[in-house]
């Protein structure tokens, strides 16, 4: 028997506004996100998941607008590059802006964005009003949650929910790409 709060956005936005960790269907598993802004939040995370904050996060968004006070001035046409692979499955290494904190980029002169194209998740940015930590659901050295089951295994109680709604069909998670060079970092 399961015993996780599945969330409708409104509670999952309320969850995030109020500095806890959810979990989230994305393209192909289950993520964790809060609130980048909420710098406790963001360490309860890095927590959970039993990973080094040198290793940064990716930011989730439902446009680009929402992940601009993220990222350094950029040369327009580096901009249009990843604007053509999205809304999708695609995460690109930006300079990161000079404010961004180390336990959202960690030790990065980078930072990780994506305008994801699955509707779960494009629907809850939007409702927050902005990006969120988007981080697959597991600890560090387990497999990726595909389920709200796996998602309950892995966390219990210590998550302010987990958002209803199915996964996209994408068997990995989002391919990652350095935006300067093109160079694929993990493949999708």
């Amino acid at each position: 028997m399961t015993t996780h709060t599945l969330l409708d956005t409104a509670d999952a936005v309320e969850q995030l506004q109020t500095g806890h960790v959810i979990a989230y269907p994305t393209e192909a598993v289950f993520g964790l996100g809060c609130d980048p802004r909420n710098e406790s939040a963001v360490r309860k995370l890095i927590s959970l998941k039993g990973r080094s904050e040198a290793a940064g996060f990716v930011l989730v968004a439902s446009e680009y607008s929402q992940l601009q006070e993220w990222i350094a001035d950029i040369d327009e046409t580096l901009v249009a590059t990843a604007l053509q692979t999205w809304p999708g499955p695609v995460t690109w290494l930006f300079p990161r802006a000079t404010n961004v904190p180390d336990y959202v980029a960690g030790d990065h002169a980078t930072i990780a964005i994506r305008v994801t194209a699955h509707e779960p998740c494009r629907t809850l940015c939007t409702a927050f009003g902005g990006a969120l930590i988007s981080s697959s659901a597991n600890h560090s050295a387990a497999s990726p949650a595909r389920s709200a089951g796996e998602v309950e295994d892995y966390f219990g109680h210590y998550l302010g929910g987990i958002l209803a709604g199915p996964l996209g069909g994408a068997q990995n998670p989002s391919e990652i790409r350095d935006l300067a060079t093109g160079a694929v970092v993990r493949k999708g």
